[in-house]
This record gives C-alpha cells, structure tokens and sequence, in this order.
C-alpha cells in the first residue's frame, strides 16, 4: 500500500515537466523570419564570405581567388558551386573549372553596400588606433568617402535611436533549420585570412550567425537571458557562449537587475548600437532578394516620419555607393598577400 501511494504521488507531478518540455521543444523548432537571418546564411560562411569580399575587388578566375585567399581546391570549388546555384555569381565562358570566370550578378552586387557598412564600423571600432587598411574614394564626387545608413526618403543619416518598426506581410514564424540550435560558433580567424580588411574584422566578432541573431535581439530590446533564449531557437549553453563572448568583445555588458540568485540583463553598449547601419543594410539585402516581396519588418524614420529602405550613401555628395563608381587606396601591399591591387567592377 505504501509503494502504491508513492506511485500515485510521483505520476501526476511528472505530466507537467513534460508538458513544459514538450512546449520548449515546440519553440525550440521555430524561429522569427527574418531578412538579416537570410542574409547570414550566405555572408556568415567565411569562405563564402571572402570570396564575394574578392569579386567585388575584380577577383574573377579560380586561381586568381586560390592564390588571394589560400582556399583549399576543393572548398573553393564547393563555394563557388553554391555561390553560383544562390545567384551571387554567374560563370562566363566554357571550359575547365581553372578558366572560367565566376561575375558577380545583379543579386551579388547588391551586397555591396552591406559590405561597405560593415567596414565603416570596423574601421572606426576594430582599428587598434592603427590607420584603416582602404580608403575608399568614390568617383561620381571624386571624395575621399566614409559612407553612411541613411533613411532613403529624407536622406538623413539612421541610427538604432532614430526608427522604430512594426511588423510587414511576411512576419512570423518559420521551422528554423536544422542543425542551427547546436551549431558551434565559426572559427573566426578564417575571416581575416588573406588581405587586411575592416569587414573582415568585425565578421571575427559577429559573423557567426548565432552571434548576430544576438544581437539582433538587443535592437529589438530583449535584454534578459530567458527572453532571448524563448526568442531563438538556440541551445543554453550556446547563448550562454554568445552572449559572453559580445561583452568580452565590448558589443553588450552586463548588469545586475537582481540579487539572491544574482541574474543581469544585456545591454548594447556604443560600439553594439552602431552595428544597426550594418543590420538594416543586410535587412535591405534580404527584403529585396529573399523575402519574395513579402518584408517581415517595415521601418520607420522617427525624424521624418516616413517609412523607409536603409541606403548606403558617400558623406560627401549623398548618392548611393555602387561597385563600379568606388576607387580605392590602400594601407597595404596586395602582393604580399598574393593578391592583387582592387579595381572596380561591374
């Protein structure tokens, strides 16, 4: 009678821990659509990463990407593969793999100003004091240029405190994919390999895409663990990871919000709010190539009022930036990293 009684005792109490983990299990398989989280599925692999990086350089053969970035035969094969099925590049005439040449698209060159935010905020954060490794010199002014995110109604420049955004026709969920929830974060090195690079830099810090997503939830103000944890489809002990490695990284610090036990929320600090230029310029990317004409968030300028697409614009005569209008000076030499010196392509 007395087992009998335990047996009763024990099975009720154990329903709702595995209703609470089945519930968890049912968040854990979905995740926020998102056109940043589109855009990091291609930029976030290094080598895909720095190969685009090269085109938008004039890199076009197999060998003249082998020699600059030092990528196995293999990977570099594999990547251009995927790059050319995503629509990021195009092969140019026939023949063997060594010949062909592999051009940007329309598509591909669209991830240029994306490219050129995410060198501004290295240059200005990841420098070391040290002068930045390109000035970009764009040719329609003929300026030396520092570019800057700006609302694309009043050309003004856009900062994390200066929009606001509600939810567009393609909000919601998505099955998040798989694989994504244990994926342990990318060896960073791999993102500065080859030439000195501004993009390159801040990618060692944020470009592992859990990293970003991260990030993502500090603009849309998700400060505590248990909220950014119930957000993402991430395993514990991998947000733990990020969300370590943002404050040692100077992106988040921490404060205490309660004692006995002692928990803290993350907070954006300078140099983490500055990465909004870059996080609506892959926002842009993605709206415009990968959500199917359907934007899961619209932004709204807060000094206008009006709606808005983030631009890339040169500070000096406020026109958007392409490739083929940027010139380029640099703080290095190319050959002895087995590159070549930039030239603008289109």
């Amino acid at each position: 009678m007395p087992a009998a009684a335990k047996i009763r005792t024990t099975k009720p109490a154990a329903k709702p821990r595995r209703a609470a983990l089945s519930a968890r299990k049912v968040v854990a398989r979905t995740e926020r659509n998102c056109s940043v989280a589109r855009t990091l599925d291609i930029v976030s692999d290094a080598w895909a990463f720095l190969i685009i990086r090269e085109a938008f350089f004039g890199t076009q053969t197999f060998e003249a990407f082998r020699s600059a970035l030092g990528i196995p035969r293999a990977t570099l094969t594999d990547r251009l593969r995927k790059l050319t099925q995503l629509a990021i590049f195009r092969q140019v005439a026939p023949g063997s793999s060594l010949r062909k040449e592999y051009r940007l698209t329309k598509m591909g060159f669209d991830l240029y100003p994306s490219f050129i935010a995410l060198m501004q905020f290295g240059d200005r954060w990841l420098s070391k004091g040290k002068p930045p490794p390109l000035t970009l010199i764009h040719a329609t002014c003929g300026c030396d240029s520092h570019p800057i995110v700006t609302c694309s109604h009043c050309g003004e420049g856009v900062g994390a405190r200066d929009a606001k955004y509600r939810d567009g026709p393609g909000a919601g969920r998505c099955a998040a994919k798989p694989g994504r929830n244990t994926r342990r974060a990318s060896d960073g090195s791999r993102f500065v390999l080859g030439r000195p690079s501004s993009v390159s830099r801040a990618l060692e810090i944020i470009g592992d895409k859990w990293s970003f997503m991260v990030v993502r939830e500090g603009f849309f103000g998700n400060r505590r663990y248990d909220k950014i944890l119930n957000e993402l489809a991430i395993a514990p002990n991998i947000l733990t990871d990020r969300l370590n490695r943002l404050v040692a990284a100077g992106v988040f610090f921490r404060r205490q919000y309660q004692s006995s036990p002692d928990r803290y929320e993350y907070l954006l600090t300078d140099m983490g709010r500055d990465l909004y230029g870059p996080f609506i310029a892959m926002l842009r990317w993605g709206d415009r190539w990968l959500a199917k004409g359907k934007p899961p968030l619209i932004l709204t300028h807060l000094k206008c009022g009006h709606d808005f697409e983030p631009s890339v614009d040169c500070d000096c005569c406020h026109k958007p930036i392409v490739a083929a209008d940027m010139r380029y000076r640099l703080a290095y030499d190319p050959k002895l990293f087995g590159a070549s010196a930039p030239r603008s392509v289109d």
